[in-house]
């Protein structure tokens, strides 16, 4: 199938178009990775809805957990984003070979980095009494993570799969695998958080399963993990290549894909890492504060989602042009990405701005938590717009090779003025966590402002691939 139809063969590369034909192009792509990834963030919502029903202190638990979880797994998640714009060049470059050559290296370099990033998660509850959280919720986050760590060289390796998949056009195993996977979640989540012992007769062994609380949710979403991993290895092994690939590990591609992804895995933990720490100072504001962050963050982290696919495929149309030595249509591409995730993202925060009362009875907030949640709804209405134009633009300038940057961006956007912010705010001037909340928000404009310059400014010259 030809690049227009968006599923392309794996030796060819998308030519020049007009705007309603790259619009077109970005949109076939873009849909299902959108799917895709919003997929993986509504298993996370639903571990929120659901947990928060047992209780405020079980929905703190799971904020905090979901927050340290991403602050350790977001350098392997970045690290492995090395792999998108190899494969996606090589597609460019009529190169098949070559992709699935570098996808096996990164599933191996993606079950090293797991086991070591699992490894260091579950350490991390025991420096939890030094910043202040409560004993009752250090157990339930230890509980929570002992069965969420094992889940990370899966995850890792998924998305290097995903990358492989989305390089070719072949996004819809991506999309298959989420749904099945949130289908199974859903049933799973309550099962295990509750127990069994309400299910009827009929249900046989069910009923014997113990009600495990937080801890639940995270053993869901590691069955889930695996059910995603089986469904995409087993796209990759049904799609022909000229030359059969090398499965064993070469130490030189691994490092070249280390060391693209190494200032991706450095922004994605800068920037995960400033909203886990939010999380932390939400904590010792009170469980109240800390469930009103964790729903809105759940609502902001789903339409995210959109930025991230749409960002995904911007990736893949800039790697596939810049593959093909075509830099004026990385440039289209590019914008493209930039203005349909800017919209993309505004609707979103119409939403939010319209029914952030509908929304937080959607989630199910407690009484004592409903008052902070509503003020935190309407200030991510407000920062939807920036953080989709960063989101996209970190996956665009991946596509382009241009890794290093998004990193500086982030460390000045969240660390010298957006954390500042916060503690001012949120702290100093008595603002609690909606205080917090407006701290990433002006973390976030400084990024989207960084990231797009940067982009107008290496788009105008040559963009040249990172291998040959």
């Amino acid at each position: 199938m030809p690049p227009e139809a968006v599923e392309p063969t794996l030796s060819s590369s998308p030519p020049a178009r007009g705007i309603r034909g790259e619009l077109r192009a970005l949109l076939g792509l873009a849909i299902p990775l959108c799917i895709a990834q919003a997929g993986q963030s509504l298993m996370g919502v639903t571990d929120t809805f659901i947990v928060g029903r047992a209780g405020t202190s079980a929905l703190a638990a799971v904020g905090l957990s979901h927050a340290l979880f991403f602050a350790v797994s977001s350098f392997g998640m970045g690290l492995m984003m090395g792999v998108d714009p190899l494969v996606s060049q090589a597609i460019g470059a009529g190169n098949p070979r070559r992709a699935r050559d570098v996808l096996w290296q990164g599933v191996w370099l993606s079950a090293a980095v797991g086991v070591v990033l699992w490894a260091v998660l579950i350490t991390v509850p025991s420096g939890l009494p030094w910043v202040g959280v409560a004993e009752e919720q250090i157990v339930q986050v230890r509980a929570f993570l002992h069965f969420r760590a094992p889940s990370l060289p899966l995850m890792l390796i998924f998305l290097t799969v995903r990358a492989y998949l989305q390089a070719i056009g072949m996004p819809r195993p991506l999309v298959v695998s989420t749904v099945l996977a949130n289908v199974l979640n859903l049933m799973l989540v309550p099962l295990f958080v509750f127990g069994g012992a309400s299910l009827p007769a009929w249900a046989g062994p069910l009923t014997r399963v113990p009600a495990m609380g937080a801890a639940g949710a995270a053993l869901s979403t590691l069955l889930c993990t695996a059910l995603e991993v089986l469904i995409v290895a087993r796209a990759v092994h049904a799609i022909p290549v000229p030359d059969r690939p090398s499965r064993k590990p070469v130490m030189a591609d691994q490092l070249r894909a280390f060391r693209v992804g190494l200032p991706i895995g450095l922004h994605i933990a800068a920037e995960v890492g400033v909203f886990a720490l939010a999380g932390v100072l939400a904590a010792k504001l009170g469980p109240e504060s800390m469930g009103a962050h964790q729903i809105a963050l759940s609502f902001a982290s789903l339409t995210f989602t959109m930025a991230l696919g749409i960002g995904n495929a911007g990736s893949v149309r800039v790697g596939w042009a810049v593959g093909a030595h075509d830099t004026p249509q990385a440039r289209r591409s590019g914008l493209m990405a930039f203005a349909l995730g800017a919209v993309v993202m505004s609707l979103g925060g119409l939403v939010f701005a319209l029914f952030p009362r509908g929304l937080a009875k959607l989630a199910g907030a407690p009484e004592d938590v409903l008052p902070l949640l509503l003020p935190l709804l309407m200030v991510s209405a407000i920062f939807q717009i920036f953080d989709g134009v960063q989101g996209v633009g970190a996956g665009v300038l991946r596509g382009a090779g241009q890794t290093r940057f998004t990193f500086v961006a982030n460390i000045v956007g969240h660390y010298a003025v957006g954390l500042p912010l916060t503690l001012l705010l949120g702290f100093h001037l008595g603002m609690g966590v909606l205080g917090i909340w407006w701290g990433l928000c002006a973390g976030l404009i400084t990024v989207a402002a960084a990231v797009l310059w940067r982009f107008l400014r290496v788009s105008t010259g040559t963009l040249r691939p990172l291998e040959g």
